[in-house]
């Protein structure tokens, strides 16, 4: 085996956003929304079955159900909460894997929350916990900041757990002097394409990533993500795999 440096290329679909078919031919892993801050069952099985035709890795991306906001607002929620919001959506998914009719292939293998939820539960104690178990519970991995409690208490349980990146996203250092990114409508919060295909490539061949005031911080992370939902998404996801294999990066799923 060389000595390639190996990367994941993530992207959030099922999404009703119109270009997954697309995306599934760039990305090698897919993070298939349940049905709550966005598309439904139907949708899922129909990725799904695509991901499984291209021979993309699946996972559970579950949020919270706000449909208004996408998923991305803060709403409170208590660990018990947390946990019977995951198995809904995990069986919402488990649905449409089954009506896929391709047995294990068709599988989740890992779980990533999405947007507010992400965030809230990388750090508070009861949500992390409860996150990591029903995860084991699902025999899932786990992808998601770097550094953060979540990843830390799902290696404690023998999970596999994965730190990603986002190639369009600005990052700057947290009071705890870890990688985080900048708030979506902050200056520098998203990146102009040229600048997450250069950062996308930096990420993975040097393990560091430009913070907000020019200093160079260090990220270790297996996977990248590039968002699916916006329109120059395809395009995005395109170049960004491009310019990856043109520096000698390996692309390849953490979790087959």
């Amino acid at each position: 085996m060389s000595g390639a440096p190996v990367i994941d290329l993530n992207a959030d679909l099922g999404e009703d956003a119109g270009h997954d078919a697309e995306l599934l031919a760039i990305v090698t892993s897919a993070n298939v929304s349940c049905g709550a801050h966005a598309g439904g069952i139907q949708v899922a099985s129909r990725t799904i079955a695509d991901a499984v035709a291209r021979g993309v890795a699946i996972g559970a991306h579950p949020g919270h159900a706000d449909r208004e906001h996408f998923g991305r607002r803060a709403l409170p929620i208590s660990e018990g909460e947390l946990e019977r919001l995951l198995s809904d959506q995990l069986t919402v998914l488990g649905t449409a894997s089954v009506a896929v009719g391709k047995g294990a292939a068709a599988r989740p293998r890992y779980l990533k929350l999405h947007g507010a939820l992400y965030h809230q539960a990388a750090d508070a104690p009861e949500l992390a916990a409860a996150t990591v178990r029903m995860a084991k519970r699902a025999r899932l991995a786990l992808l998601g900041p770097p550094g953060s409690l979540l990843l830390a208490r799902a290696r404690e349980e023998g999970l596999v757990a994965v730190a990603e990146g986002f190639v369009d996203r600005g990052y700057e250092l947290d009071a705890a002097g870890r990688p985080q990114l900048i708030a979506r409508g902050a200056p520098g919060a998203l990146l102009e394409p040229a600048a997450a295909i250069e950062q996308a490539v930096r990420i993975a061949t040097t393990g560091t990533v430009g913070g907000s005031g020019g200093e160079e911080i260090p990220i270790d992370v297996r996977s990248l993500c590039v968002h699916g939902d916006s329109p120059g998404a395809v395009r995005m996801a395109t170049e960004v795999r491009a310019a990856l294999e043109r520096a000698g990066v390996e692309l390849r799923a953490f979790a087959p």
